[in-house]
């Protein structure tokens, strides 16, 4: 379900892949989890440019009471995302990019299942990409505005389906410009693009339990057993 990931590449070439007009002021990360400020790429209105911010990783909507569902809405799944109340309006006005260079998975291991191994996934060239992204805006009773947002989820690629039966929706370059443009709404013109990412573009590996520990958040992570 995609529920680690590292972002450890330098600013300036995030710079460089996203468009952005300035380079982020990110430290590199490891092992990012659930709860913690990520970095996700959206539209700055009205100027239309793109802009690098920092957002809680859970979706609160907007009409939400109690800011707490966001612990349990860190994914999206892409097949219901547009019928779904909680991500629905998220998908038809506030889609971002969440920048990523690789991201863990775990693979049920032993006769009961009870056993799990992580995988560390990345592009075969090592280069950042974007998983597809909700952000959402929520304000609370007492007017404290709060960002957040969900990763989307789509079935394995052939050779990902070993390690896990969800991937996170992993988005080409070439299909950026179409994610972020707050002229789609329609959700038939989104859906080509929650299809598996190429099982020949991507690697992975088995790594260690330390980064079942959200504490744990170096190197040492993504090093292979």
């Amino acid at each position: 379900m995609c529920g680690r990931y590292s972002l450890q590449t330098p600013a300036d070439t995030l710079a460089e892949h996203f468009q952005l007009t300035q380079a982020p002021s990110l430290s590199p990360r490891y092992n990012i989890a659930p709860s913690q400020p990520i970095a996700i790429v959206r539209i700055h209105a009205p100027k239309e440019y793109r802009d690098c911010v920092l957002v809680r990783w859970g979706l609160i909507p907007s009409w939400a009471k109690d800011p707490g569902i966001g612990n349990k809405m860190i994914i999206a799944r892409a097949e219901t995302v547009s019928e779904k109340p909680a991500f629905r309006e998220a998908l038809a006005r506030s889609r971002c990019l969440v920048p990523a260079d690789g991201y863990y998975e775990w693979q049920r291991e032993g006769r009961m299942g009870q056993r799990k191994q992580p995988f560390y996934i990345r592009l075969r060239d090592g280069r950042p990409f974007a998983f597809a992204g909700l952000w959402e805006r929520w304000i609370g009773p007492d007017g404290k505005t709060v960002e957040t947002c969900a990763i989307l989820t789509t079935e394995p690629n052939e050779s990902l389906k070993v390690i896990h039966d969800r991937m996170p929706v992993i988005l080409a370059p070439t299909d950026y410009a179409l994610w972020l443009d707050p002229a789609v709404r329609q959700a038939p013109l989104l859906q080509p693009l929650f299809l598996p990412y190429p099982s020949e573009e991507m690697t992975a590996w088995s790594v260690s339990l330390r980064v079942n520990d959200p504490s744990h958040d170096d190197a040492a992570c993504i090093e292979p057993l």
